[in-house]
């Protein structure tokens, strides 16, 4: 077992030259010794095993298993070989006719918008929509599981914020009804438990109360809607909606975010937005590899079908188990289990069957609320899920779920 103490010493030796002042070791020692210690156990919930060759992988977020494309992977591989001359710069001084650019109006009106922004991440992407969205009279509405992110743009904004009872709109009424009218942020399919966000009801609020209503779409782009438009294209709302957000790192399987928005408020962000000027633009070669993977996600039909087929198998199965599974009904499936010390003998348990799933705890989770993720990607066989089930039935003598 890890000794926090000897770790904090090593942290302490090789992380800097002179001791760190107080107020720095204090803040270390809060987490070697008050949190890997005493709520762990001297076992790190991101420091587990070593995954075997013939490891059992619930923990990658490409959904539609597009890595595996050989020819997704040349067409990224020729630019990054043939391009001759390249700027790294910030994306404000791009020029209208670049590569980037082009992407962003091609993605946009994949999905129904006028035009669209990538950013570094999902996260740059949340944080600098909210920033220059809101401001200290201008307060945020987060549902309670929405992406932390979201909160972080608040913060950034200097906004008030208030949660709200996960996916209840009654409650977002009632605070909006006291504080007024500002931006109501939400996931359309949240990242921890795979529950939908009732999204007509939430479109409906904001158009009542002159809200304006953020949904981050990370964990539906590519998995769900007329061509993985999206949640929001499939219930058709796109054109009521002034914002989405997205992680291009699940199913377009990248590493960008992107923000969909009118052209004329794209103009606003590049100038306005704390993340987009001070960051760089993506290479050549990223834009080849989302320019590949676009017209391959509108055409994968079959995968998302399996995708869903094997979400509502393994939900059901699992339930019939005894597993707590939320309310969730999509390929995210969490394996409740409170507090961080059963999610660690939950975890341990199912790597020891060479299950590797992804733990979930504070501050992505409330403390007493931590969890293991599974992640279902279009590429796990039929035996792959029956492997996971027979694990997940033969140590329910030792997790209790």
């Amino acid at each position: 077992m890890t000794n926090p103490d000897h770790q904090l010493r090593d942290a302490q030796r090789h992380g800097a030259p002179h001791r760190y002042p107080d107020f720095v070791a204090r803040r270390l020692r809060e987490y070697y010794v008050d949190r890997l210690q005493n709520t762990w156990g001297g076992s790190h919930p991101l420091r587990d095993m070593t995954p075997p060759p013939d490891a059992l992988h619930f923990s990658s977020n490409d959904y539609l298993s597009l890595l595996d494309e050989s020819a997704l992977r040349q067409q990224q591989a020729q630019v990054l070989l043939n391009n001759k001359r390249e700027l790294l710069m910030s994306s404000a001084f791009l020029h209208r006719d670049s590569p980037q650019h082009a992407f962003e109006r091609r993605l946009a009106h994949f999905i129904g918008a006028e035009d669209g922004v990538i950013c570094q991440s999902d996260w740059a992407a949340n944080v600098g929509l909210l920033q220059s969205l809101a401001a200290p009279d201008i307060p945020v509405y987060l549902d309670m599981h929405a992406h932390a992110s979201l909160r972080e743009g608040a913060l950034a904004a200097g906004a008030r914020f208030f949660p709200f009872l996960h996916n209840n709109v009654q409650h977002a009424r009632s605070r909006i009804a006291k504080h007024g009218a500002g931006v109501i942020a939400v996931d359309s399919v949240y990242s921890t438990s795979g529950s939908v966000a009732p999204l007509p009801a939430l479109v409906e609020l904001a158009e009542a109360t002159g809200s304006i209503l953020v949904v981050d779409e990370s964990h539906a782009l590519g998995t769900h809607g007329p061509g993985g438009r999206g949640l929001v294209c499939e219930l058709g709302l796109a054109e009521r909606l002034h914002f989405r957000t997205a992680s291009l790192a699940k199913a377009f399987a990248g590493r960008a975010g992107f923000i969909s928005c009118s052209s004329e408020f794209k103009e606003y962000f590049a100038c306005e937005s704390r993340p987009a000027i001070f960051s760089s633009g993506l290479l050549a070669h990223e834009i080849a590899w989302f320019d590949a993977a676009l017209p391959f996600i509108s055409t994968a039909h079959g995968r998302r079908a399996r995708l869903h087929q094997m979400a509502r198998y393994v939900r059901r199965e699992l339930t019939r188990l005894g597993y707590a599974l939320s309310e969730g009904t999509e390929q995210i499936i969490a394996l409740e289990s409170g507090t961080e010390r059963n999610t660690l003998r939950l975890r341990d348990a199912l790597q020891r069957r060479g299950v590797f799933g992804a733990v979930f705890c504070a501050p992505a989770t409330p403390k007493r609320h931590s969890l293991v993720r599974l992640t279902l990607n279009a590429g796990h066989t039929d035996h792959d899920i029956e492997r996971l089930l027979r694990a997940c039935a033969d140590m329910r003598g030792e997790v209790n779920p």
